[in-house]
């Protein structure tokens, strides 16, 4: 695997650059986005036009993982006097492992939510180049 810091794109084209030009369309990276493809190009255009509002709407909402992730542990210790007191209170270090429990769980949510918010994009792309082909 190789290592890059300019994101997943850029690894993609670091992998597929390395392959046969023959092996590229077989690549394992390209397969799962074709049958992707696939699959939408059989479904007649109105049916597909309603999946890619459906994907809008997923693409363009917030998601329910980072207001949890965020949200749900503050309100624990806001409203919990008995809670504030054990994790906070009386010296001891119990508010170290709320802390990195807390943020273990916010990074490993934030992670999925941009994976899920990826995928949308990727199957709202696809979506809109088949309607867009359909027109022409």
């Amino acid at each position: 695997m190789k290592f890059s810091t300019r994101g997943d794109a850029h690894k993609l084209y670091l992998r597929l650059r390395e392959m046969a030009p023959g092996d590229i369309t077989k690549s394992r990276y390209l397969k799962e986005t074709g049958e992707i493809k696939e699959f939408y190009q059989s479904l007649d255009s109105d049916t597909l036009q309603l999946i890619y509002y459906q994907v809008a709407k997923e693409k363009g909402g917030i998601g329910i993982i980072p207001i949890f992730a965020t949200a749900v542990p503050w309100l624990l210790v806001l409203f919990s006097k008995p809670l504030e007191d054990y994790i906070i209170g009386n010296g001891n270090m119990n508010w170290m492992i709320f802390g990195t429990i807390y943020l273990m769980i916010l990074t490993v949510s934030l992670i999925f939510h941009f994976k899920e918010n990826a995928w949308a994009v990727v199957h709202s792309e696809i979506i809109k180049d088949i309607l867009e082909e359909r027109r022409d």
